[in-house]
């Protein structure tokens, strides 16, 4: 089978095939290529070559087909070759690819924009500016709090992932391989502990959110603070849901005094954790919203969206790109929440949800190495450790993912320590490949 005989999208069949070893012999030879021809710095955690995806699988050049529980990190929420992205974007295609949204405006950002700002949360005007990637999406948050407020500081937390980029460098927690060797970093950003429940020793949501305001009252002082930053789940942090109450009572406080609340929905927006976004399960309402991901069905685009007065304040010229809001991208976008909605996908990611935890808890009762299962909807994950002292475990991390991926499973790691098995799933798969996807973690957790 050669990839030009494979058939990808809604018609690839759904199905875990191994046909050669991992890697296959056509991606070996393809992947020596990448090492001939591409910066080393630039890595990959499956030895394959991709020709075709769907539904919830993927299949390389070999013709293995593999059960795809990462979403190519959490971004194919709608299946890697949805049909209506697909149409949307031939569509547009065949029109014009790109003006510049800044030279010659088109309708589909203003419709992107438009959906977006109905979506988000809060009852009152917004508006949304578009770009290229999530770490774009975070500095530009950046740029709009400091310019709305006059103020500089910005303050990040422990076990974040803000991006690549020198300034969403500084605001990640996490050094290697993300910051090592890349500084000197951005100045007047400031980091302090966030709601980590299964490590925090029994504190509530209220009393770490305590614990992390004494920290910037004390450090910096709410007066030179333009914003906070946080995921309402820390995504490459481990999946770390915090505990309730935790960000209610951080909203309160940056709304008393001022300070920007940007919820970063990066990797938990659009459907993801069952609803459109992470911070609805905890009804709070933030200023700003980072988006990208899952967007927009695989093709890059990301948003910022948030109160019309603070979006407004930078000068006209102040925000944009060349490439920000592109015509297909958009097109993408449009199509692929109208799957959201029309297709039952925050539906489905709850159900997914359910079966991921149920699977989980049952291994969990009976593998003290599961410290923990936690997670919202189709974004959940396994905190490993040791049986012993309960300390982090990434080298029995590695050997599950190791098993995963030799028999058929395309599967992720997360965490600062990296000891934790994220499942994110398209929410398109369907239940025969995740239970099956889950049962070859459990056999290779038995067998590590």
């Amino acid at each position: 089978m050669t990839a030009s005989t494979i058939v990808g999208g809604p018609d690839l069949v759904q199905e875990r095939r191994l046909t050669t070893e991992i890697p296959g012999p056509r991606s070996r030879e393809i992947l020596a290529r990448k090492h001939a021809e591409v910066a080393h710095s630039v890595g990959h955690t499956l030895p394959i070559i991709v020709a075709a995806a769907g539904g919830g699988t993927v299949v390389d050049v070999d013709g293995n087909s593999f059960i795809d529980l990462g979403s190519g990190i959490a971004v194919t929420g709608v299946g890697n070759a949805n049909p209506r992205v697909v149409k949307a974007v031939v569509d547009q295609v065949q029109r014009f690819t790109h003006t510049a949204f800044t030279v010659a405006p088109y309708e589909g950002y203003i419709e992107v924009a438009r959906k977006l700002n109905a979506i988000t949360p809060g009852n009152f005007t917004k508006r949304t500016a578009l770009f290229n990637s999530g770490a774009e999406a975070v500095e530009n948050a950046v740029k709009i709090a400091r310019n709305a407020t006059g103020r500089q500081a910005v303050v990040a937390f422990d076990h974040a992932f803000h991006g690549r980029t020198n300034l969403t460098m500084a605001l990640t927690a996490k050094n290697a391989p993300y910051k090592q060797g890349f500084g000197p970093f951005v100045p007047e950003l400031y980091r302090v502990p966030a709601s980590y429940p299964y490590r925090d020793g029994g504190l509530s949501g209220p009393e770490a959110a305590r614990r992390s305001i004494e920290k910037i009252e004390n450090q910096l002082g709410a007066k030179s603070v333009a914003a906070i930053i946080i995921e309402p789940i820390q995504g490459e942090g481990g999946f770390i849901v915090p505990a309730p109450g935790f960000l209610p009572a951080l909203r309160e406080w940056t709304a008393r005094n001022g300070i920007v609340f940007i919820a970063d929905e990066i990797q938990s927006g659009f459907a993801r954790t069952g609803a459109w976004f992470a911070i609805d399960h905890e009804r709070v309402i933030p200023d700003l919203v980072t988006m990208a991901k899952a967007i927009a069905g695989g093709l890059p685009l990301s948003a910022v969206t948030g109160r019309a007065e603070l979006m407004d304040a930078p000068q006209v010229g102040g925000i944009g790109g060349t490439y920000g809001g592109n015509p297909v991208a958009c097109a993408a976008a449009l199509a692929a929440l109208e799957s959201y909605e029309e297709d039952g996908l925050i539906e489905r990611a709850c159900h997914i949800g359910e079966v991921l935890k149920s699977r989980l808890e049952s291994l969990r009762a009976s593998d003290p190495r599961i410290g923990e299962v936690r997670g919202r909807g189709a974004m959940i994950a396994i905190e490993l450790v040791d049986r012993q002292t309960n300390e982090p475990d990434a080298e029995l991390t590695a050997r599950v993912l190791k098993y995963a991926h030799n028999n058929g499973v395309i599967l992720l790691a997360c965490g600062t320590y990296g000891n934790v098995i994220r499942f994110l799933p398209p929410l398109t798969i369907c239940d025969p490949l995740l239970e099956e996807g889950i049962s070859i973690v459990a056999e290779g957790l038995s067998q590590s």
